[in-house]
């Protein structure tokens, strides 16, 4: 189950924050916000919808990896409609890596589409990500347990992209183990996989853990005449291997690639955080999220976003600061420079009250702010361009577990995504009432 798996990985983890905190929205600003619904999948095994002001306006009884309302343009002009993933192999709900069949409902929770048993093991194991595409195909991001060439006999988590059509027929397809030279890990990078490969029980959530798959979509650099960015080519990141790729949707080779060697690399990681020189080099980056070319007709169009995590990952390991923090990344992907960021020290707070090791996401909204989901916390928040906070939700949806026979809760979240008000049915209600910041020196619990 997906909720157990997430639960065990945040046992590793030595977390600071507190016992009692406040749930729901706890600063917003209407009038500087961008004003829309904000869907994610919770470890209480449901996917919410809520408004501005963190009422549950609508929810689904199932999770998705990550759950994703889709655009009416794509659904025929059918509203409220999701993917989420429905049976595990053992035919409960769900599963990040076991589901067996994932699929489209429709607002009232009605199956329009479902996809697994036709999928190669007869499970779709798919997890990370997935999209709805123009001609009604489905991309999905799955696992598939196989022996990798070149890494050794044992049967890992190797991944995939599939794109099915309706009728659950798989008409393209690009295996990750298969283009393993085209990630550019250099010779003792590939040594240090094997080596741990060798000496380590099987990943079921993949060596490399690609954690985004997402179709690049118009954008300014392919109307200029680069190639690369062809609408129909495909942004992969492995948060594992600290490295980004655009693949060929024709010929499913990498065209483009950032990292997984960074310039300056050698630096001081707290330098990196709480550099503000720009624009500069991409430094090096560390287990990040949720990579992606910002939408054409958003601020920063063609750009791309990423949320780079700060978290353990590379081969070998990269360099982490001492003050961990996450921090947002805006690139101009063909100059490979850095034009914006944001970490915690930009809302006037330090670096480290900005982190997420794991998980995460960022998304650009059309009137210039970023919406964060810092996932390992359940913290979804919009932020302006200078990093001021307009909207904050800390999720009160908490999943529970039992690790090596000692119990604990968690409400991370992996992804949360800006749904506008008129992606759902009309006349579904949202409230969008102020609410002050508190002053958190005077406040006391009575």
């Amino acid at each position: 189950m997906v909720v157990a798996f997430f639960l065990a990985a945040m046992a590793t983890l030595a977390l600071s924050s507190p016992r009692v905190y406040p749930t729901g929205v706890t600063i917003y600003d209407p009038a500087r916000a961008y004003n829309c619904f904000v869907a994610f999948s919770a470890l209480d095994g449901n996917t919410h919808l809520i408004d501005m002001n963190g009422n549950e306006v609508h929810r689904w009884p199932y999770v998705g990896l990550p759950g994703e309302v889709i655009d009416p343009k794509l659904t025929g002009g059918q509203r409220g409609h999701v993917l989420l993933q429905l049976q595990s192999v053992d035919d409960s709900r769900g599963g990040i890596f076991t589901n067996r069949t994932v699929g489209e409902l429709d607002w009232n929770g009605n199956k329009v589409w479902e996809w697994g048993d036709q999928a190669p093991g007869g499970a779709a194991r798919q997890n990370h990500d997935w999209g709805r595409l123009p001609n009604g195909d489905t991309l999905l991001l799955v696992t598939i347990p196989r022996a990798v060439p070149g890494l050794g006999p044992k049967v890992i988590g190797d991944q995939a992209i599939y794109q099915v059509t309706p009728a659950g027929k798989i008409v393209w397809k690009w295996i990750a183990g298969d283009h393993l030279s085209e990630f550019g890990f250099p010779p003792e990078g590939l040594a240090y996989l094997r080596e741990r490969i060798k000496r380590n029980p099987p990943e079921p959530y993949g060596y490399l853990e690609i954690n985004d798959m997402q179709v690049l979509g118009p954008n300014r650099w392919f109307d200029s005449g680069d190639a690369r960015f062809d609408p129909e080519n495909i942004m992969i990141d492995a948060r594992k291997g600290n490295v980004v790729l655009i693949l060929s949707k024709k010929t499913g080779k990498a065209v483009w690639r950032l990292g997984p060697v960074f310039p300056g690399s050698e630096y001081s990681p707290d330098q990196r955080i709480g550099n503000k020189n720009l624009p500069r080099p991409v430094d090096q980056i560390s287990g990040q999220h949720n990579a992606h070319l910002i939408a054409k007709g958003l601020p920063g169009g063609g750009n791309l976003l990423l949320f780079d995590d700060e978290g353990g990952a590379g081969f070998p390991p990269a360099a982490l600061g001492i003050y961990a923090g996450s921090r947002i990344l805006e690139i101009d992907p063909v100059k490979k420079q850095i034009v914006w960021q944001y970490a915690g020290d930009d809302s006037g707070r330090p670096v480290w009250t900005f982190f997420s090791s794991f998980v995460s996401s960022a998304a650009r909204l059309p009137n210039g702010n970023t919406l964060l989901d810092e996932g390992m916390n359940g913290r979804i928040f919009q932020i302006t361009s200078k990093g001021d906070i307009v909207w904050e939700y800390v999720t009160p949806y908490v999943g529970r577990s039992t690790v090596g026979g000692k119990p604990f809760e968690n409400s991370l979240t992996y992804r949360a995504q800006p749904v506008p008000y008129d992606w759902v049915p009309a006349g579904t209600p949202h409230a969008e009432k102020p609410v002050k910041e508190v002053d958190v020196t005077k406040f006391r619990v009575p």
